[in-house]
Formats: structure tokens, C-alpha cells, sequence
């Protein structure tokens, strides 16, 4: 007998939480970790241990795979998340002027 038998609940729940599939969706929309964290309201470390639950959850050793796994089964969308544009005063990988360090 295996544990799935035994344990209905795990077998119908779903494999995505609606907080995973937001932040896998805002990953595949090329968001990092620390964009992730502050879009969701979240600290870095909240993330980052998601990311790690999700990947285990699909059977997947990275985050890009989570991704593809995802986008193939249907769980994530691109289109359900608006990135936002970029702001043209500040160029990539530079600090806002007076942003603490």
C-alpha cells in the first residue's frame, strides 16, 4: 500500500498553492528573488524557501524548470501578471540616489 492511498487529502490537493503559482508566475515573467519578495509583501527568505518547496512539489531540480514544468501543465499563465516598466530614469543595476546600501 502506498502513503497516497492512505492519505486522500494529498492526492487532491493541488500542486500549487495560489501564493507558489503568484510567485512562479512573476518568475516566469523574469522577476528575481528580492522583486518577487517585495512585489509579494514577503522577506527574501520566504521566497527563496517556496521556490524550494515548489520545485520539490513538481519534481524539478531549479526554478527555470519549475517554470517550464508549470507553463506545460497549465498552472501558471504569462499573461497573468502585468510587468511593470521599467522606470527611465534609472538604468539597470544602478541605486536610486539615496538608497541606503
Amino acid at each position: 500500500m502506498s502513503i497516497t492511498d492512505t492519505r486522500p487529502a494529498i492526492r487532491n490537493r493541488p500542486l500549487l498553492t495560489p501564493k507558489r503559482a503568484e510567485m512562479l508566475t512573476l518568475a516566469a515573467n523574469g522577476h528575481g528573488d528580492k522583486q518577487i519578495a517585495r512585489v509579494m509583501g514577503c522577506t527574501l527568505s520566504t521566497v527563496k524557501t517556496q521556490m524550494r518547496w515548489t520545485c520539490r512539489r513538481l519534481g524539478v531540480d531549479d526554478r527555470t524548470h519549475a517554470v517550464a514544468v508549470a507553463l506545460r501543465l497549465g498552472l501558471i499563465s504569462l499573461s497573468a501578471i502585468n510587468i511593470p516598466a521599467p522606470d527611465p530614469a534609472r538604468r539597470p543595476g544602478r541605486r536610486a540616489a539615496g538608497a541606503a546600501r
